[in-house]
């Protein structure tokens, strides 16, 4: 029996599932194909979806997305039981106001100089596809998959609300 996943085009399932996961993994191509990832940190995302990132202007990521500009972002919560995987497109903006705009104080720690640091480029990622895994944590249920695929000799199937694929375009 094939999983059943859900599909959506409302970005707000995945916006909802990864506003309270700070940190994401962001996996670009280098210039011989290899992937290389790191971790982020994701300020506020918008309602349409867009994700921005502080970078370094001369930072080998700004180099791999102006090559390359798919991208991968990878979220979890593991003690929620929560994954979520974002590909979208990556654009590299220089734009002074849009700095300022998503400047926090906690952003001094990597750019000491503040958002006039002309070190600073912003990361915008538009959505593209999405998918969240929220599976329930809860013994009871872990126990009900267990107890169903002994019965049934088949291999537990969560419903397609824990699954969903997002195409928000």
């Amino acid at each position: 029996m094939a999983e059943q996943v859900a599909q959506s085009n409302d970005v707000t399932k995945l916006i909802d599932r990864i506003k309270d996961i700070k940190i994401a993994m962001l996996t670009t191509a280098e210039t011989n194909g290899q992937l290389h990832s790191r971790p982020m940190y994701t300020h506020k995302p918008e309602e349409d979806g867009t994700l921005w990132f502080f970078t370094e202007r001369d930072s080998a990521k700004i180099d791999e997305v102006q090559q390359e500009r798919h991208v991968n972002l990878g979220y979890s919560s593991p003690s929620d039981n929560l994954y979520v995987s974002i590909s979208g497109t990556a654009t590299v903006v220089n734009d002074r106001t849009k700095i300022k705009d998503l400047w926090s104080e906690s952003l001094r720690s990597w750019f000491p100089k503040g958002s006039d640091d002309p070190n600073i480029s912003l990361l915008k990622i538009d959505i593209e596809r999405g998918e969240v895994w929220d599976q329930p944590s809860n013994v009871l249920v872990n126990a009900f998959g267990y107890v169903k695929a002994v019965a049934t000799g088949e291999r537990y199937q969560p419903t397609g609300d824990e699954h969903v694929q997002v195409t928000p375009k």
